[in-house]
């Protein structure tokens, strides 16, 4: 399980620190892809094999789901943790979520997200005024 949030700058060659917290939980070689709402997602092989085996149940057939999958596989990189406990960022997802520098890696339960700083707060400040409502309106599918 990945929780907490970490602060970390993105080198000049767009490599990033994963967590040593998170590195216990990982093994060495890592899939990244565009995540929702704006950030970079870090998934487990084993991860990315079960989200591939429910995409595969997606219609084929609909616009949206050949989209989405696009979304999700055509920046997607495998990338490796080196000795140092960086992974090296593609320029591409790095554009996608807007970093630049600063960033924030965030575990979100079971996969790993990196933010750029600006955006990470003003989404989580967005999240947390919101943050009772939003509890209230999941109550049915958390008890």
């Amino acid at each position: 399980m990945f929780i907490g949030e970490y602060k970390h700058n993105i080198d000049s060659k767009g490599r990033i620190i994963v967590p040593a917290k998170f590195r216990e939980q990982l093994e060495n070689s890592l899939i990244l892809t565009r995540g929702l709402d704006g950030c970079i997602t870090i998934y487990s092989h084993a991860q990315w094999a079960e989200i591939y085996e429910q995409l595969k149940k997606l219609p084929s057939t609909k616009k949206e789901t050949r989209m989405y999958i696009h979304m999700l596989t055509a920046k997607a990189a495998e990338v490796d943790i080196d000795r140092q406990g960086r992974i090296l960022i593609p320029s591409s997802l790095l554009e996608v979520a807007k970093i630049e520098k600063e960033s924030v890696v965030v575990g979100s339960f079971d996969h790993i997200q990196i933010w750029s700083l600006e955006q990470w707060e003003a989404y989580y400040e967005n999240a947390s005024e919101s943050f009772e409502d939003i509890a209230e309106s999941l109550t049915d599918f958390l008890i």
